[in-house]
């Protein structure tokens, strides 16, 4: 048996990480930051060309895509793009308060497997927080709870290998309408062009994409 607090020995399965160190959750960063687009082809060309933030996944349902970029091992960050909805949108600069800042659209923090995700859950009931069932989104299975503030927060692990190259794998890739930029990827395997950004010195209402 490990002797490190983090890991319990399975056998012929090898070694599973559960979700406690030293009593704690085994928290592994970020799972992914959600934020809010209105242009999901300019955020893709953006963060994957741009920022270098691979995409991994995407999900599509008639209501939103929502696309994640990875900036670490097994961390993304998330964009929804409301199809049905007005979205204001702003820039801002960084530490400056605005009441509409609707970019922010929930915290999901990493776990290392279903056990701890279970056991955080279980944990969060021990003490009078409310929390979801495990929900089965495919690529990742999450909770969801919030803290006292009303953030919304999610915890989540990954269900597949995100290293695993190509951008269609058919369990990660789940938009059956691709915005441009990701069938530039597909067919192409590069992005063409990318938008310009400027910086925000001040509060702007109703930018526009690149945020002038």
């Amino acid at each position: 048996m490990s002797t490190n607090p983090s890991t319990t020995d399975t056998g012929t399965t090898g070694t599973r990480t559960t979700g406690t160190r030293n009593g704690r959750p085994a928290w592994m960063g970020l799972n992914h930051l959600a934020l809010v687009t209105t242009d999901m082809d300019a955020t893709t060309r953006f963060w994957h060309e741009v920022m270098g933030a691979e995409i991994v996944a995407t999900v599509a349902t008639p209501d939103f895509k929502h696309y994640f970029f990875r900036v670490g091992d097994a961390q993304t960050i998330a964009f929804f793009q409301y199809l049905n909805a007005e979205v204001e949108t702003f820039a801002k600069p960084a530490g400056i308060p605005y009441e509409h800042a609707s970019q922010f659209d929930h915290l999901s923090l990493g776990l290392p497997s279903e056990a701890a995700l279970e056991e955080l859950r279980a944990r969060l009931e021990k003490y009078g927080c409310e929390v979801t069932e495990v929900v089965d989104h495919g690529f990742i299975r999450s909770i969801y709870f919030s803290d006292p503030t009303g953030i919304a927060l999610e915890a989540s692990w990954w269900t597949t290998d995100l290293a695993e190259p190509g951008y269609e794998v058919a369990d990660r890739f789940l938009d059956p309408d691709p915005v441009p930029a990701l069938r530039e990827l597909i067919e192409k395997g590069s992005i063409a062009r990318v938008p310009q950004t400027k910086l925000v010195d001040d509060l702007v209402i109703e930018p526009g994409v690149t945020g002038i």
